[in-house]
């Protein structure tokens, strides 16, 4: 009889994170079965089923909390009118380089009309709410979508953090009053707090973003960096101020108390899943893998036997008792495949399972369970009749650990600057430039410029939180300061 051949050891990521990032997300991606990017069109990703379950999961709970902050779902078409796109200047203008554009159809040949793959939903939704809107009583008007957008993006694409086809989520809201519009803008960013930062366990902080880069037709951008840890920032979700920009000519109007016809205030704001997801993942995973907080992992609690011959039954049965104590209330997998231990060990870290049972021979007769915590790999004995109990206390407990160990200070990562040289070294050392800034407005953006090109970073904007530092001159050009501004390097 031929020997069976020895099984090759599995092993974690073999990229260190700290030494290459790039590598590091590359190698997590493919060997956790993330994504596939061999879908043959450029930018256009194949998300695999453990990253899919973690994303539906992920837009449950922000549907959840938009829907207690009374807004509705809607589903809109996924095809825009160019007529329609064409309305609000501003905004055609700064997408129109992204668009994918619908020309023909069937054997019919050339369409009358070009067909934008809607890039954001301005345009589709304002045209519905002419024809929805006309008293005050309806207002607030808060809808939302849950859906795909397809944008051109011309730079590098990676995997969640950039592609041409994103899955997200966007809310459209119209208000009587300029007032009531920035108060949902507030709300937005505590939605993401609520999300990211208390489920995800992503440290953020909101910037308002320079006019140069607010989004196309607002009056003003908010948006959230995620502070990655090495001095570089993420942008996720964004809330925009759009005032009167798109209701007026998209003919948004209502009749106020007073019998006046008004045109609306409206606010859109749009938190990208895909995008969240691989902020998650790049934040909290480690050179073994994933790290996912409880709520939203694929898989909750794995239970591994620890076989030895003559004893499968005997592990595999009390086994199989415990998955049935635990399955009513977590996702509970039993592995009972023929992997040794240590692959399956290997496996299950990588995959990010928050919690792994092992039981054997020795733990059986001891009347115990090993418990092992994903995150930090705190190691527990737990006698049975106390398994329950136990378990939910560390599932209570978990995200909560994570959150507090990932919420890094954001203060320790910034470097006050008064120059120009202080800045670039500060940068090149992985910190968040502060600095004084002569405007936010137009009138900074050659200064801008000069930032992106000499000192390495972008302009990120001003804080919304309580600001610390104040500066007599312009980090650039020594005019008098306006406002202080944070610089960093982004992915």
């Amino acid at each position: 009889m031929a020997k069976k051949k020895k099984e090759a050891p599995l092993t974690g990521i073999t990229v260190s994170k700290e030494e290459d990032f790039s590598g590091w997300y590359t190698e997590l991606i493919n060997k956790a079965e993330l994504a596939d990017i061999r879908y043959n069109i450029k930018g256009f990703v194949v998300y695999r089923e453990w990253a899919t379950i973690t994303i539906r999961k992920m837009y449950r709970k922000t549907e959840d909390l938009l829907e207690k902050k009374g807004h509705l779902p809607l589903t809109m078409p996924s095809l825009i009118p160019e007529s329609n796109f064409l309305l609000e200047a501003d905004h055609v203008e700064g997408f129109a380089p992204e668009v994918f554009w619908v020309t023909e159809a069937g054997s019919s040949g050339k369409l009358a009309e070009r067909l934008a793959l809607r890039p954001t939903s301005e345009t589709a939704l304002y045209k519905m709410y002419s024809m929805w809107l006309r008293s005050y009583k309806d207002l607030p008007f808060k809808r939302y979508l849950s859906c795909q957008v397809w944008r051109y993006e011309g730079k590098m694409t990676r995997p969640f953090f950039r592609g041409r086809e994103f899955h997200w989520i966007e809310s459209h809201n119209v208000f009587a009053t300029m007032e009531g519009a920035m108060e949902q803008v507030k709300e937005d960013m505590e939605t993401t707090y609520q999300i990211l930062q208390d489920e995800c366990c992503i440290p953020l902080i909101f910037f308002q973003r320079p006019e140069w880069d607010k989004f196309a037709g607002a009056v003003h951008t908010y948006a959230a960096d995620a502070l990655m840890g090495s001095g570089k920032v993420l942008q996720l979700p964004s809330t925009h101020l759009l005032g009167q920009n798109f209701s007026k000519p998209f003919n948004v109007k209502f009749v106020d108390t007073d019998g006046e016809e008004k045109y609306g205030y409206q606010t859109c704001y749009g938190p990208s899943q895909s995008r969240n997801y691989g902020a998650m993942i790049a934040y909290l995973g480690d050179d073994k893998g994933l790290v996912l907080p409880f709520d939203l992992a694929p898989v909750q609690i794995i239970i591994i036997p620890i076989i030895y011959k003559g004893k499968e039954e005997f592990v595999l049965k009390k086994a199989r008792e415990i998955e049935n104590q635990l399955k009513d209330k977590y996702i509970v997998k039993l592995d009972d495949s023929d992997e040794s231990a240590g692959n399956k060990f290997y496996y299950w870290e990588l995959k990010g399972v928050p919690l792994r049972i092992e039981i054997g021979p020795k733990d059986i007769e001891k009347s115990h369970v090993v418990i092992v915590k994903r995150h930090d790999g705190q190691k527990f004995f737990v006698q049975e009749n106390e398994l329950k109990e136990f378990i939910d206390n560390l599932a209570e407990n978990y995200t909560k650990e994570i959150k507090e160990k990932s919420l890094v200070d954001f203060e320790s990562q910034i470097e006050v600057a008064y120059e120009k040289d202080a800045a670039i070294e500060a940068i090149n050392n992985g910190k968040i430039v502060c600095c004084g800034f002569c405007s936010i407005d137009f009138d900074g953006e050659h200064c801008a410029e000069i930032v992106e090109k000499d000192i390495g970073g972008f302009v990120r904007g001003k804080r919304i939180d309580e600001e610390k530092h104040e500066f007599a001159t312009c980090i650039i050009c020594n005019k008098p300061a306006t406002c202080t501004v944070y610089i960093a390097k982004s992915y």
